[in-house]
């Protein structure tokens, strides 16, 4: 596996400027839209599981699990995104990740942070 499937975050050409931070440097915040996430619940594969158990008797990275995190990290980033769209943001500030199991039978992962709309100053 290449590095492309441990990576993640917004492409290049996206039209949401999602940040980890309360501002966004050289930019002013005109208006505050609100609380907007994306959220995804995936269930363990019995085979993954498995695997898991059996790698984490030796030791090392749990590959297979680790690239399903990704993905669902990912996914949960793209639903964050399409709703801050849909309210009319163009950026996200304070983005952050939760994860928990969700019932015993699955991994919630949620990506949330505040919509807002930016403006560059000067």
């Amino acid at each position: 596996m290449g590095i492309e499937d441990y990576g993640g975050g917004q492409s290049p050409r996206a039209d949401i400027l999602i940040v980890t931070t309360n501002d966004v440097p050289g930019h002013q915040v005109q208006r505050v839209i609100g609380e907007v996430f994306g959220l995804t619940v995936r269930s363990r594969h019995l085979g993954s599981q498995i695997g898991a158990g059996l790698k984490s008797m030796i030791g090392g990275e749990l590959k297979g699990l680790t690239k399903t995190l990704v993905e669902t990290r990912n996914q949960a980033m793209e639903r964050l995104t399409e709703q801050a769209r849909a309210r009319g943001a163009n950026a996200v500030l304070a983005f952050r990740f939760d994860v928990s199991e969700a019932a015993d039978v699955g991994t919630e992962v949620c990506a949330y942070g505040t919509a807002v709309i930016v403006t560059p100053t000067g």
